[in-house]
């Protein structure tokens, strides 16, 4: 066993090393940052794309074992390694201390089941603090996929309607930017450059990227899916419903429908980063929670 420490690549995007990256989240399995928080994240317009390098990642023969990365943004980070390295978890978590920083904060998610990196963060000074992070899951072999639309109202894919335009307009919308004072949606050849990015890349299947459709034809509900047959369970991420067309039924449709296409691909599970009600009022259970702990670097 040769261990070698090395800094992810300062290039953003879809690289080599984003797919040796996203191979040691598959063979990970389930855990509080998924294969799929890697893929959204890779393409994602929030990205610190400056920051990239700052991931650290450390390599067993040339094997990715365990990976300090953050969520788009420094200042929260995530230390995680294959189950046989976990002795690697204290290096791992003075290395994003010193790295992922931002502003002199820094939080470190960790599994609430994981008494032994709680013993670690705990004895370099990390308390828990009351901010959680909550995945929830649907068991496809116990609950129905069966929803119903309002006349006049259809289900899509951006396979078949392939609309970046109107994918960020229903995100922003849905996602409250309007309600919140920050102004009707805009949409420009950066914006339209940023979706197509997302959408148009490795590890992304359009059929799974479901949106409610509208009788004035606008999406007023969406739903992206993802699928790796290689881990066995779908993730749900995101979902946004036009706030005008709430109460209808319109998110659960996208959902289950969603739901159901993972299934038909051989998913068994879908998790969703998410302890809110409407999860749980259309079939999805509590899974497992994370807590951030965090650390004050300077007094």
């Amino acid at each position: 066993m040769e261990i070698k420490f090395r800094n992810y690549t300062n290039q953003a995007g879809i690289t080599e090393d984003y797919h040796k990256v996203r191979a040691f989240f598959t063979r990970l399995g389930y855990a509080e940052f998924t294969y799929t928080r890697w893929d959204w994240m890779a393409t994602h317009g929030y990205l610190d794309k400056s920051a990239v390098n700052r991931i650290g990642l450390w390599e067993d023969n040339d094997k990715i074992v365990g990976v300090a990365t953050f969520d788009c943004q420094l200042g929260q980070s995530f230390c995680l390694t294959l189950p046989e390295y976990t002795f690697l978890k204290k290096e791992l978590l003075l290395y994003a201390i010193n790295n992922l920083s931002k502003d002199e904060k820094f939080g470190i998610t960790i599994g609430d089941t994981d008494l032994e990196f709680q013993d670690i963060a705990a004895n370099l000074g990390f308390i828990a603090t009351v901010q959680k992070e909550n995945d929830a899951i649907f068991y496809l072999d116990k609950t129905s996929t069966d929803y119903n639309l309002p006349e006049g109202f259809y289900i899509t894919t951006m396979k078949e309607t392939y609309d970046i335009y109107q994918y960020g307009r229903v995100l922003w919308k849905g996602f409250n930017h309007e309600l919140n004072g920050e102004g009707d949606f805009k949409f420009s050849k950066e914006d339209e450059q940023a979706g197509k990015e997302e959408m148009i890349r490795p590890n992304v299947d359009l059929n799974l990227k479901v949106a409610v459709v509208a009788p004035d034809g606008n999406f007023v509900s969406y739903c992206g899916m993802w699928y790796d047959p290689e881990v066995g369970y779908a993730v749900v991420e995101p979902v946004a419903t036009d706030p005008d067309y709430r109460r209808m039924g319109l998110g659960k449709a996208a959902v289950l429908e969603g739901i159901k296409r993972v299934g038909k691909l051989g998913a068994k599970t879908a998790l969703v980063g998410s302890s809110q009600q409407f999860y749980y009022s259309i079939g999805f259970r509590p899974f497992a929670t994370s807590t951030i702990w965090e650390k004050k670097l300077k007094e």
